[in-house]
């Protein structure tokens, strides 16, 4: 019933036709699709022809690093084998400049080197590497050794009996100098005298390559025994994908039953539940297909056979007027084959989109249902009927896919048109009550019996003793297309007819309404703009 104080639009099918108000066309509309080269799209065939082992891809990315690292650890290897290396030859050269600083005597104000043979001894080349010496006074004034050897940084303060160590160049060769200085009496003021002792490099290097040949000649040989080892447990680890490959190869082709993901790893088990998914919607597929060619093949055989004995009987007769009269009855049957096919077709397109969710949307019903009325109207006016519209004030949005609820608007309407007598009316009717949204066909036909309601709405039922045509697949559709939006299907008399004879009939269908805001959408195969 529609809601009182609101507005009424009714179209008089027996009357001349006025064109219904159009929504706005300035409404935003959608954007256009994509193009493939945006982000996110894949093209299958490039997809198809980069796919690469999963047991090479982690392969790779194991030993990668691992041959990554390894030139990593031969250079810290070498870098720590020459610390290591520095620490006796830095001990001996300093064993050599304190025996220089114990023999730096001053006399008269005169700095002087006293050496000894056997002190001399360890400033010799040992035949591996070179070592100099020098000593400079309190005013760094020569004292004796190499004059090349360069001298500490003017800012180091003197320590006495201290030994530093440094890198420098003597003659264009690498060296280790160790100095420390010798405090010196003047006038009761101290003064300093430098020693220093340089060495080449050699002996160090040596060590420090054996160092690194000793740690790692031992790599060179574990490397490929860990090339091995990752190699055989990758290929134990994947060794379960291999069993559910086989497994699922050895299946027979009729086989979609789903796999137990218990054989599976735990980390596919999220793929074997999809794979399961996508197993469950072709059994669904097949299913729907096969129940389609199954009631088509039965619902045909009928106007088959009609039509071809029609037309047996049309080729015998040789009166012009039987013979019209049979090319009439065969085009009737012509037109009930016709639209038992189409309704086939519209159940199976119902059945097909209820596996896709992509067709979802919020859509305007009143809208839907004011251009939907539009093509019923030559209709009506050749039964003799009033095909009316009523749409309450508030805005009746639902989310829900456009051709669907068209084809179920669609349905409805068709067969009230067709048990409604001459001269009664149809009224489509759309309002909000609450969180509800109302889609609701009444007519003042002969009505539904409480007895058959339960049955009206199954395939190919029609009830006994109705003389009008029809494939009993209009209310299955509705219910089909009701089942995939959640919504409620009740069937009454019409509680505005007053005709006890034909009490009418009164479907409604109840969605769930969207009263938040939403974007703008378009209609599918409509101009107009629903918000």
């Amino acid at each position: 019933m529609p809601d009182e104080g609101k507005p009424i639009e009714r179209i008089r099918a027996r009357s001349p036709f006025l064109p219904l108000p159009r929504l706005n066309r300035s409404a935003a509309r959608l954007p256009p699709a994509p193009p493939p080269q945006v982000a996110g799209y894949q093209n299958p065939l490039r997809t198809a022809t980069e796919t690469r082992s999963l047991f090479n891809e982690i392969l790779d990315w194991m030993l990668a690093p691992l041959l990554l690292l390894w030139p990593i650890s031969v250079t810290l290897t070498y870098v720590g084998a020459e610390s290591i290396a520095n620490v006796p030859f830095d001990r001996s050269l300093g064993d050599a400049v304190s025996v220089l600083a114990y023999h730096v005597k001053e006399s008269g104000g005169q700095v002087s080197l006293q050496l000894p043979a056997p002190a001399g001894e360890l400033l010799r080349d040992d035949g591996t590497d070179s070592v100099k010496y020098m000593v400079l006074g309190a005013r760094s004034e020569f004292v004796a050794g190499d004059r090349d050897l360069t001298i500490p940084p003017e800012d180091e303060t003197p320590v006495p009996h201290q030994i530093k160590y440094r890198f420098d160049r003597l003659r264009a060769t690498e060296v280790r100098i160790a100095h420390t200085w010798v405090e010196l009496r003047r006038d009761g003021a101290p003064a300093y005298a430098l020693v220093q002792v340089a060495e080449t490099l050699d002996k160090r290097t040596q060590l420090a390559n054996e160092i690194v040949a000793g740690v790692m000649a031992p790599q060179f040989v574990l490397l490929p025994v860990a090339v091995l080892l990752v190699w055989f447990g990758l290929s134990r680890g994947l060794a379960p994908l291999s069993v559910l490959q086989a497994h699922i190869r050895a299946r027979k082709p009729d086989d979609l039953s789903p796999i137990d993901p218990r054989a599976a790893p735990d980390e596919i088990s999220p793929v074997v539940a999809s794979f399961n998914e996508l197993l469950e919607r072709l059994t669904l597929n097949i299913h729907l297909q096969q129940r389609f060619l199954a009631d088509a093949a039965h619902q045909m055989k009928t106007p088959l056979a009609g039509l071809r004995t029609q037309a047996e009987l049309a080729l015998r007769e040789t009166d012009p007027q039987e013979l019209k009269r049979s090319l009439r009855q065969i085009a009737t049957a012509t037109e009930r084959a016709t639209h038992l096919i189409n309704q086939l077709l519209s159940l199976a397109r119902a059945e097909h989109l209820a596996t896709d969710p992509g067709g979802m949307r919020v859509i305007d019903l009143g809208n839907l249902a004011r251009e939907l009325m539009q093509t019923f109207v030559p209709e009506a006016i050749a039964h003799g009927l009033d095909l009316g519209f009523e749409e309450g004030e508030r805005q009746v949005r639902v989310f829900a896919s456009p051709v669907l609820v068209r084809e179920l608007l669609r349905n409805l309407v068709d067969n009230a048109i067709r048990y409604t007598p001459s001269g009664g009316s149809v009224t489509v009717r759309v309002r909000r009550d609450s969180g509800a949204a109302y889609l609701e066909v009444e007519d003042t036909g002969p009505g539904i019996p409480e007895s058959e309601r339960s049955h009206v709405f199954d395939r190919f039922y029609r009830i006994l003793g109705t003389n009008v045509d029809g494939s009993g697949l209009g209310l299955a559709i509705v219910r089909e297309i009701a089942e995939q939006h959640s919504a409620l299907l009740r069937v009454s008399f019409n509680p505005n007819s007053t005709d006890q004879a034909c009490p009418g009939t009164l479907i409604s269908v109840e969605f769930e309404a969207i009263i938040a805001e939403r974007p703008t959408v378009l209609l599918e195969d409509s101009d107009d703009a629903v918000v």
